[in-house]
């Protein structure tokens, strides 16, 4: 395994960004990290990045760009996109915009379905690999994320099986610093998505809503209800759609869950920030898909318009009002 075969970017320096962006740079790799937001930059390029919480782990970077524009003409080979779900249009377009390099390929590192749809429109399927991350983390500053669980193995996969070498070489590469990674196929792949999803919607909205950590709501019994409830919506969604879980998932996710520890998802943090939330990506996935099959799913349709509702009203009290814009 040769680490420097390929030059790694990464775009969205939040946990998993910053996570997958580490490991990479422990494991010898040639990394590029990208930020617009300049604090950050000078942040990170002084103090580097820190991994803290369950692990305590730093490293340096010596190459970070301040645009997507930048980090296409610093020749990278591979770029990982860890921005929003949300995000990713324009993300794309602008890669789309500045890219002369026919070879560049794209990982996907989002939670959520439907995600590779997105980048097929730019990209040539050959082009596209997409991660199912085990991994999680809160940030504690701009350059510190505080790892709150890492439940092996992450999964990588080239999304029409043409390149198996490429999500060899990461599993190798990530595996060989601990961050146990499995190269699989595309319907494994697939698999593991929704089973990743699934555990989204279980907890991340009712974490966003009650503003409990998935340790307290596992802890409780009214809130461990809902969510084996919706973890058995969602099976039946997905056996619709053809994918086949083990007769005792539910018990499977209910122990995956129990091991997340004191971890606030990331769509619960965007709900109390104010901001946009991926939540059309994992329940409102859930709901299409059942709707599709005329399977009812009530409770990730309560949950996925309750965080509507309230994002809804979060954006518009963000927008500076008349007299703002005049002054």
């Amino acid at each position: 395994m040769n680490p420097k075969k390929y030059k790694i970017g990464v775009i969205g320096l939040g946990p998993v960004g910053l996570m997958l962006g580490h490991y990479f740079n422990k494991a010898n790799c040639d990394v590029v990290l990208c930020s617009r937001n300049e604090e950050h930059i000078d942040l990170i390029k002084s103090e580097g990045v820190h991994l803290a919480g369950t692990k305590d782990e730093r490293s340096q970077f010596s190459e970070i760009c301040s645009s997507i524009e930048d980090l296409v003409k610093s020749n990278v080979d591979i770029i990982v996109s860890a921005v929003k779900a949300y995000q990713i249009d324009s993300v794309l377009h602008e890669i789309n915009l500045h890219n002369r390099n026919p070879s560049l390929m794209i990982i996907a590192a989002q939670n959520g379905i439907g995600i590779v749809d997105k980048y097929s429109f730019l990209f040539d399927l050959s082009k596209i690999f997409r991660f199912v991350i085990n991994f999680a983390g809160n940030m504690n500053a701009p350059n510190v994320v505080n790892v709150t669980f890492i439940i092996s193995p992450n999964y990588i996969a080239s999304v029409d099986d043409s390149r198996p070498d490429i999500s060899k070489w990461i599993e190798d590469v990530l595996s060989s610093v601990e961050l146990f990674t499995k190269s699989v196929d595309s319907f494994e792949l697939t698999k593991e998505t929704w089973h990743k999803t699934i555990l989204n919607a279980s907890l991340s909205p009712l974490c966003a809503i009650s503003k409990l950590t998935m340790r307290e709501a596992m802890k409780i019994p009214d809130t461990n209800e809902i969510i084996e409830r919706i973890i058995m919506e969602a099976m039946e969604v997905a056996k619709a759609e053809d994918i086949r879980f083990e007769k005792n998932f539910v018990k499977l996710c209910l122990r995956y869950l129990s091991k997340a520890g004191n971890h606030f998802p990331s769509l619960a943090v965007d709900l109390l920030n104010k901001k946009q939330t991926e939540i059309d990506f994992i329940n409102g996935q859930l709901v299409q898909y059942g709707r599709k099959h005329y399977i009812r799913t009530p409770l990730n349709l309560t949950f996925t318009n309750m965080i509507r509702a309230i994002t809804k009203e979060n954006l518009k009290s963000n927008q500076p009002t008349l007299t703002n814009v005049n002054e």
